[in-house]
């Protein structure tokens, strides 16, 4: 079997600025973000609406999927490969943004990572790359996963003692609050116009 090659973040990060298509970098190697379907770029587009209307006149924002985040050390060497640069579905930041370099393209300090659950991605957002973010990501106060095959959302908080604790959301009558920026979620609002399977629904 053929071995995939290993880039260094700056091989890597010259090649996604020239590419129209997003990569995520875990540990040298590429990945190549896949397509997402109708109901997560519909989940996707409430999530940002609710949030950003509850932010006016704050000093946190959200953004999008095509917001990159560092989590790792800073990028001081072109041999550096062990860390992970990711996509996450929305990203909360507050007060001053840090990014890694000129190009203004990689955050380092999210206060919120929200990730849209998909079948081929789900396991990695619940392990790998949460692991990530929370070794390397102190501003990261929490993170929320969203089911797209049934009304259900799930919050990690971290804790003073920088352990992380679970609350969740279910059925279109709950809300879920994060405290870090004053935001409440609807269910209801973040699952405007999906239509679940009857057998899934709760």
């Amino acid at each position: 079997m053929k071995k995939e090659p290993l880039y260094t973040i700056t091989e890597y990060l010259g090649l996604e600025r020239a590419s129209e298509d997003r990569h995520e970098f875990l540990d040298g190697q590429i990945h190549t973000k896949t397509s997402e379907s109708v109901q997560h770029g519909d989940i996707s587009v409430n999530l940002v609406s609710e949030i950003s209307a509850q932010l006016k006149g704050t000093s946190c924002r959200v953004w999008t999927k095509d917001t990159k985040v560092l989590c790792g050390s800073v990028l001081s060497s072109d041999r550096t490969r062990r860390c992970l640069v990711a996509y996450p579905d929305l990203v909360v930041v507050c007060g001053v943004w840090h990014f890694v370099d000129k190009y203004r393209d990689i955050l380092r300090n999210p206060k919120v990572i929200i990730e849209v659950l998909s079948p081929a991605t789900e396991a990695y957002d619940r392990g790998e790359k949460f692991w990530r973010y929370r070794r390397h990501l102190a501003t990261l106060a929490d993170y929320v996963l969203v089911s797209q095959v049934l009304p259900l959302v799930e919050h990690f908080r971290r804790q003073p003692n920088d352990e992380w604790v679970l609350s969740t959301a279910a059925g279109l009558d709950a809300s879920l609050h994060i405290d870090s920026i004053e935001c409440t979620l609807s269910l209801s609002e973040v699952y405007d116009r999906i239509v679940f399977r009857p057998e899934v629904a709760c």
